[in-house]
């Protein structure tokens, strides 16, 4: 069997077993669905007023994407590993030609074309529940698929190196939900302590923020007086990809590299 064909039958694979757990399903797509509800139209953002949520609502698109292109990867690659070590299912794969670079790229296919479903469901529902203006870019497309991949690999990592699928789910939450948060994501650096803003640059997040949100921000949309600053103004989205880009092939080799051959 080809390389290609290895790759499309463990993506068919993954692809059923990620369907067959209905639970599973479910949240994914309805954990980013209720962040959008909570924030969006219970907290609201207040242009005009102070502390959180002051930007417009278009701001806040990189962060309810963050939700799913950040933990989805993460719990769901992680604890594929973790399974497959629980199961010696690594031992089984080590017989076969399949590689683990190419047994985690058919997991990461799997994840992109989840979490772009869940992509389009969270903008579908922010704009109807915030009314943001979202410019619908081109760019978005490589930003999903790249920051997928960096969190996939990411992932790997922590199932390689935890003990049980507990342990992936507590070591991912642990990551994810400082990231989430001080990536420029929900919250902007004006509002953090100056010593902690060069601190920003370590997140990978940070460049998924910048770059989504340059491209999907309408510079004339935005509220007088904001902090806002969108490309062309602002951050170069093909920097900030660049910049992804070069994080998430590091992170899948790694990824890669530490899957066990055998349990």
């Amino acid at each position: 069997m080809s390389r290609l064909g290895r790759i499309a039958s463990e993506t068919r694979a993954a692809t059923r077993a990620f369907l067959r757990r209905r639970t599973a399903v479910f949240f994914t797509f309805l954990f980013p669905l209720l962040i959008v509800l909570i924030f969006g139209a219970l907290v609201q953002t207040q242009p005009t007023g102070g502390g959180l949520f002051t930007e417009p609502p278009a701001y806040y698109v990189p962060g309810y994407l963050a939700v799913v292109v950040l933990f989805t990867p993460l719990s769901r690659v992680g604890s594929e590993v973790a399974r497959h070590r629980d199961g010696r299912r690594f031992e089984k794969l080590a017989t076969t030609p399949l590689s683990r670079a190419e047994w985690l790229l058919a997991q990461t296919i799997v994840n992109v074309a989840i979490i772009g479903v869940a992509a389009v469901l969270v903008l579908a529902v922010m704009v109807a529940v915030t009314g943001a203006t979202i410019v619908p870019s081109p760019w978005l497309v490589p930003f999903l698929v790249i920051g997928v991949a960096l969190f996939c690999g990411i992932g790997a990592l922590l199932g390689s190196f935890t003990d049980s699928q507990d342990g992936v789910i507590a070591a991912s939450n642990t990551l994810a939900l400082p990231l989430l948060f001080l990536s420029e994501t929900f919250v902007p650096p004006e509002l953090l302590p100056e010593w902690f803003r060069p601190l920003i640059e370590l997140s990978p997040l940070t460049y998924f923020s910048r770059g989504v949100r340059a491209v999907v921000t309408d510079p004339g949309a935005g509220v007088e007086g904001t902090v806002v600053a969108v490309w062309p103004a602002g951050p170069d989205p093909a920097v900030n990809l660049a910049i992804l880009s070069v994080l998430a092939i590091v992170t899948f080799g790694l990824g890669a590299f530490t899957l066990p051959r055998t349990d």
